[in-house]
């Protein structure tokens, strides 16, 4: 690796070469992109899983027995670690390349072997039409973008008392597992992943093959025995010409910050002291802190990532062992195609699952609109945001007796002081008309310090400070430079619905978030100025306010609540809006502000620059918790499958907010908390997670490989696009299912025509129970569960019948479920949602 910079630079020119060679071709329509392009030959991993399960079953591999036609790679007896399989296949891809664009210029990024056999290219839309007439090859899909979507999150998830207790403690939490993080690399310095952090040994799973890059940016020893590989994938974003070396960092290094962020919140160390701007906030600890951590970079600060590049990573995760995927990642637009799980990443990942990893991902940003998910498949553990029970908050108290609240985590002030607008403080009596943003206190020279000493400053807060042109750091620093006591930032008119997270400021200071409250602030500065009659210049500034500061945590008894930004259901099925009978945010989690390592010289928050903590919010928080307490399940359940671990997770959450409420769901982004209530299956899916339960779970709901590939050949022309995809044929599968027939822990009916029975199986995984059947039905459907009541001995297996029928026309979701009360304590929840309704018309003709 050491010669990594070199290969870079003579790849760079080599494309450089390259792209102005496509340029010059006079058919401007024959443009050059990346493809991902699939052969039909199986990857390993189907191979690997067909040795497996051969083996378990006692025959060959090729014998009589074996149901599926694959065609086997010529290394039958070699493993994942071995290099000469990856190496056949690399050469199996340019052989073809090479054949088929015989004497022509392309540019071969990766091969991908493991998950899926195929390759990622630089070729022209020629070369494409070339590629996509050849019979090895299966599918060509054009690369898209993709995007990003604590202190006291596991005493609010009751880890200290529950979940790690069960496992050993915190010193042992997660012990034995890899989580394989796919996002914007990390920080190795930070001490939150130290190796040395724990006096409890680390020892590396023999399992795991990976490796740690070294660079420059990322040196030998950067990786131990916590971080224990570390690689990053930019291949698809150098082609494109948006990677830019000395600020992406061609290395695992983080140049962002939210890489750092997600795997400190899934897995970093216990005990970590969070000291930002001089104040302290208390200790930190990931969910499974002595889990271990895998890093693929395949995003980057300035343009997100591509989905080869992600690819190519999960790839790499799961050839080296992984045991969970964390994607705190989205897609930038919904797939085109017969249906939303058919594109590069989901199908890799159902590979993934195959080779029995859990896939964690974000739901995405996109909320609170109805079908706003970004996270699509059955076979993908998909997370919501929720609030937790901390949170910060700010105020400041004017000479009048006025409290406003604000946001900011700074001191406060010991008593009453002057206000002084940045508008009324200018240098030289220099009109604001010369600069319209100085307000914004950017810049100390604009100012007179004589007067501003001593007194708190105003500065505006507009839309800049949005878009990082302005930032509050800069303000912060001009009023330090003119001895202010302290900063108030009012909200800009124009600035509606943004949501600030806590802001951390070294000298005392507040934000108003709110252009409501900021008025009733300058109104009472306004009228309590003092003029001269005649040149109605101000002679005294009359307004005191004291800043009663932010560093104090408040806790409330209504958390849970589902963000308003995060993505909801129903999960659309295609790009036509479709519904799918799929169940989507799987969970919630805790996602808003969250604080969590990171990057000595992250980017992504301009505030937290330099700072070694950062409190963020968004679904890419809540998705990494959910990594982290799989982390638990599989250390405790070590032969689980990852629907086994879905399902505990599912089936075991809270619906209930601390106060014994209704969770709420927040349904407006300007105002929130003014508009909200009872939180549906499409908002938070099976409900908040219960970390604690989850490791008790009673019964489990299990779907395999192959339950996921009847869905995906039911669904109405997928059979050749399946083909492409996985190299199999839909008439291997007996029977077909739909969406609604998957044996998941929920029940989804996107169209409910008259009547439906459902079928659920569940299998003990505890002692010998009692279980009792209880059901709600949604608005306009009758249920039906039989059996009423059943004893189920430990390891044996259940089938619940649901008959489901519509008792009126509607196109409005309505919500149910169905409840199994065990003897023995254990509670198992099933959400049922049916969206549209139609019931038999006595009145139509034949």
């Amino acid at each position: 690796m050491g010669s990594f910079n070199g290969v870079l630079l003579m790849g760079v020119l080599f494309l450089g070469m390259l792209m102005t060679s496509f340029c010059q071709d006079e058919d401007s329509d024959n443009f050059a992109a990346v493809y991902i392009v699939t052969l039909r030959e199986a990857p390993a991993v189907h191979y690997d899983a067909e040795l497996r399960r051969s083996s378990k079953n006692g025959v060959r591999p090729g014998g009589a027995s074996e149901r599926l036609n694959i065609h086997k790679p010529r290394f039958r007896n070699i493993s994942r670690r071995d290099g000469r399989y990856s190496s056949y296949i690399a050469r199996t891809h340019d052989s073809l390349l090479r054949r088929v664009l015989r004497g022509e210029k392309y540019l071969k990024l990766y091969s991908y072997h493991y998950l899926i056999n195929g390759f990622a290219v630089f070729v022209t839309q020629d070369q494409v039409d070339k590629l996509s007439r050849r019979r090895e090859v299966a599918n060509v899909v054009l690369d898209f973008s993709v995007r990003t979507a604590t202190t006291h999150t596991p005493q609010f998830l009751g880890l200290p008392q529950g979940a790690w207790v069960q496992g050993g403690g915190y010193e042992s939490a997660g012990e034995g597992v890899v989580i394989g993080f796919i996002d914007t690399g990390i920080d190795p310095t930070h001490i939150s992943f130290d190796d040395h952090a724990s006096e409890r040994p680390y020892p590396v799973p023999a399992r795991f093959c990976g490796i740690c890059e070294v660079t420059p940016d990322f040196p030998s020893g950067s990786c131990n025995r916590k971080l224990i590989a570390a690689r990053h994938f930019a291949s698809s974003a150098i082609t494109r010409g948006v990677f830019n070396s000395s600020k992406d960092y061609a290395s695992p290094f983080d140049g962002d910050g939210h890489g750092t962020h997600t795997a400190s919140i899934a897995a970093g160390n216990h005990g970590i002291p969070v000291v930002v701007a001089g104040h302290s906030f208390g200790n930190a600890s990931g969910m499974a802190p002595h889990a271990h951590i895998a890093v693929y970079k395949a995003l980057y600060k300035g343009f997100g990532g591509f989905a080869a590049d992600v690819v190519a990573a999960i790839d790499q995760a799961a050839q080296d062992g992984v045991d969970i995927i964390s994607l705190s990642i989205t897609p930038n637009r919904r797939p085109p195609g017969v249906a939303t799980f058919f594109n590069p990443i989901d199908m890799a990942l159902l590979s993934a699952v195959k080779a029995g990893i859990f896939v964690v991902q974000a739901a995405g940003n996109t909320g609170p609109s109805p079908k706003s998910m970004s996270s699509f498949s059955p076979w993908i553990f998909t997370v919501g945001s929720a609030s937790h029970d901390r949170n910060y908050s700010n105020s400041i108290m004017l000479g009048n007796n006025v409290t406003i609240t604000g946001v900011g985590l700074a001191s406060g002030t010991d008593t009453m002081y002057t206000m002084i607008s940045a508008t009324h403080a200018l240098n030289n009596g220099t009109p604001v008309s010369d600069d319209m943003y100085v307000g914004e206190c950017q810049d100390p020279s604009n100012f007179n310090q004589d007067l501003i000493r001593g007194n708190l400053l105003i500065c505006s807060y507009s839309i800049r400070f949005v878009l990082g042109i302005s930032t509050i750091n800069k303000s912060l620093e001009t009023a330090k430079n003119l001895s202010a006591v302290g900063v108030v930032f009012t909200m800009d008119a124009f600035v509606i619905g943004f949501q600030l997270n806590p802001t951390p400021m070294k000298i005392p200071g507040i934000i108003i978030p709110s252009p409501e409250d900021s008025k009733v602030l300058m109104k009472y500065y306004n009228l309590s100025l003092e003029r001269d009659i005649v040149t109605k210049r101000i002679t005294k500034f009359g307004a005191l306010a004291t800043i009663c500061g932010g560093l104090k945590a408040n806790y409330s008894s209504s958390a849970p609540k589902i963000m308003y930004y995060s993505a909801r259901g129903p999960d659309p099925e295609d790009n036509f809006l479709d519904d799918a009978d799929i169940m989507k945010p799987n969970l919630v989690a805790p996602g808003n502000s969250i604080w969590a390592a990171w990057s000595s010289v992250g980017q992504d928050s301009i505030e937290f620059q330099g700072e070694n903590f950062a409190i963020m919010s968004g679904t890419s928080m809540a998705a990494p918790h959910i990594a982290g307490l799989a982390a638990l399940v599989r250390q405790k359940f070590p032969n689980f499958s990852p629907s086994a671990i879905a399902s505990a997770l599912s089936t075991t959450a809270s619906l209930y907010d601390k106060n014994g409420g209704p969770i709420m769901a927040q349904r407006d982004y300007a105002f929130p908390d003014q508009n909200q209530s009872p939180a549906t299956p499409f908002d938070m899916g099976s409900g908040f997670v219960n970390a604690t339960a989850a490791l008790n779970p009673g019964l489990i709901f299990d779907a395999s490989y192959d339950n996921y590939m009847s869905f995906l050949c039911g669904i109405n022309g997928s059979a050749p696009v399946v083909l492409n995809y996985t190299g199999e044929s839909c008439w291997a599968y007996n029977s077909t299912i739909s969406g609604g027939d998957l044996n998941l822990p929920s029940i989804t009916i996107a169209k409910l025509n008259q009547s439906r029975t459902v079928l659920r199986t569940v299998r003990n995984i505890a002692e010998n129970e009692t279980y009792t059947v209880g059901w709600s039905a949604p608005f306009g459907v009758s249920l039906k569960v039989s059996p009423l009541n059943f004893s189920i001995a430990s390891g044996e297996t259940q089938i619940l019948s649901v008959f489901v029928n519509a008792t009126g026309n509607s196109t409005t979701a309505s919500y149910g479920s169905v409840g199994l009360l065990g003897n023995l304590g254990h509670v198992i929840n099933i959400p049922l949602s049916v969206i549209v309704k139609i019931t038999y018309n006595t009145t139509a003709n034949g």
